[in-house]
């Protein structure tokens, strides 16, 4: 389990086309003491966080399942809870 502050949104022009309608936030990882870890990171909300939120995140073939609608979506970050 990682954890994640969002900082921020991204912004984009162009998308993988099931990613249209999902928000890219960018995200500061915390370690266990909630200090930083790190660079700052993209990943994609599938639970409506905001700027300032602190999040559970999952990496690699679990983030590229997190999202519900569909089945497989080429991301390497997704937030999947608000703590």
């Amino acid at each position: 389990m990682l954890f994640g502050r969002v900082r921020g949104t991204a912004i984009c022009t162009i998308k993988y086309p099931d990613l249209k309608g999902m928000k890219l936030l960018v995200v500061e990882p915390l370690d266990k003491h909630l200090e930083p870890t790190g660079p700052l990171q993209v990943a994609v909300d599938v639970v409506q966080a905001g700027s300032g939120d602190l999040c559970v995140m999952v990496r690699s073939r679990e983030a590229a399942l997190a999202m519900d609608i569909h089945k497989f979506v080429p991301v390497d970050l997704a937030l999947i809870g608000i703590v």
